[in-house]
């Protein structure tokens, strides 16, 4: 006898899970909790299986009724109901989910978590600035080698070492969506050799000392007591600009001595110490007057509280000054390891732990922690009392 709405409605929870079958393989579960499953029994290939029909009484005895000879029918067509249901799951998931823009998304959250903040901006920017702009909108099941092409082109045209990564993030994101079953196996970009050959080169950096005092007297020309200040911490500490501009209050010790700078914030993912010569006392002094309630040494124009100054602000604040072609806010790196090393014969490993290097193999990352902190303390001193002393002969000539 096939059941009847009054009875699945009638049914009571007991202690353990138990069914009441209605017809052809229907019957309904009822669980501990109250809830009423309606489900098919049903053999295919030899094997006992089951198929969920819906919740009573969401779903009505003769709604699962359907359910059931719908199923039936594919039965006799030599079709399993329960992959063809996966299938339209997986097919309905891949039209919600399976645009570019939304892959993308989820592929620049799923590799945040172990980026670097500047990592995780340079990607963001090359998603919202050039590919999502363009190719949002198409299915990534389907997206092609040619859509991407162009655009990998134009972003060369304009800076040929972001469009090398702009071609990573592209194959990685289709590399994500072929993992999350969104397209399919093995259908992988051919980015390779789509960009033509970049001439190798260092970045622009002052390596000769005859050429320090104009680029020193230079840069304390910069009217702007920010961008003035944050390209000076690069130059007296040898930071990366993207580390420098990030720089928060709560990190610097009291006297202005030394910034502590939390692993997030650093290539290598390691804590890392600077120290801070006293000529950026008296900015870092100014600074702090000027930052009311901002947590950063160098906020942000628009969202001061929320946001630090972009580090292309600084390299901007370099061109206008008029040292483009001559260096880049990178390239005082550069300046300080060759001539530090050259001129003022330091040792080579106070120089790499200064510019906070990541140790060469595995064995040495692992157990090679020193940091020659009192040894640096001496240097950046020195270095930055060398540069004021450049500057000073270059002025009595």
């Amino acid at each position: 006898m096939s059941l009847t709405v009054k009875e699945c409605q009638n049914f009571q929870p007991g202690l353990k899970p138990y069914k009441k079958a209605d017809s052809n393989g229907l019957y309904l579960e009822i669980f501990p909790n109250g809830s009423k499953y309606c489900r098919l029994k049903y053999r295919f290939g030899g094997k006992e299986k089951r198929l969920a029909l819906g919740v009573f009484p969401e779903v009505s005895l003769l709604e699962a009724r359907d359910g059931r000879d719908a199923a039936r029918r594919k039965l006799r067509e030599g079709i399993d109901p329960s992959v063809e249901k996966k299938l339209r799951k997986r097919s309905a998931e891949i039209v919600s989910r399976g645009l570019f823009c939304a892959v993308a998304n989820e592929w620049h959250a799923h590799k945040d978590q172990g980026w670097s903040r500047e990592t995780s901006r340079k990607a963001r920017m090359v998603l919202d600035t050039y590919l999502i702009p363009k190719l949002g909108k198409m299915s990534i099941a389907t997206i092609a080698t040619a859509d991407f092409k162009p655009i990998l082109l134009d972003i060369h045209g304009r800076a040929p070492n972001l469009a090398s990564k702009a071609r990573q993030y592209c194959n990685q994101i289709v590399q994500y969506a072929i993992q999350d079953g969104l397209r399919e196996d093995g259908k992988l970009l051919v980015l390779h050799g789509a960009l033509p050959p970049v001439t190798g080169g260092h970045m622009t950096a002052v390596t000769k000392e005859s050429d320090i005092p104009q680029m020193m007297k230079t840069i304390h020309s910069i009217s702007s007591l920010l961008s003035k200040s944050g390209i000076l911490l690069c130059v007296y500490t040898a930071l990366r600009p993207g580390t420098a501009v990030c720089a928060e209050w709560s990190e610097l010790n009291k006297d202005y001595s030394e910034w502590h700078i939390p692993a997030a914030k650093m290539k290598t993912k390691n804590d890392h110490i600077t120290p801070l010569p006293l000529q950026m006392r008296p900015l870092l002094e100014q600074l702090k007057e000027r930052a009311g309630r901002s947590p950063y040494v160098f906020p942000g124009e628009r969202s001061p509280h929320t946001t630090h100054m972009h580090r292309d602000s600084l390299s901007k604040a370099l061109r206008n000054a008029g040292l483009k072609n001559i260096t880049v806010t990178h390239g005082f790196r550069a300046t300080f390891r060759t001539i530090a090393r050259e001129r003022l014969k330091i040792d080579s490993d106070i120089l790499e732990a200064q510019l906070a290097h990541a140790k060469k193999g595995e064995v040495q990352a692992a157990y090679d922690r020193t940091q020659f902190l009192d040894e640096r303390h001496k240097l950046v001193q020195r270095w930055a009392d060398y540069l004021d002393e450049l500057q000073i002969k270059s002025c009595t000539l």
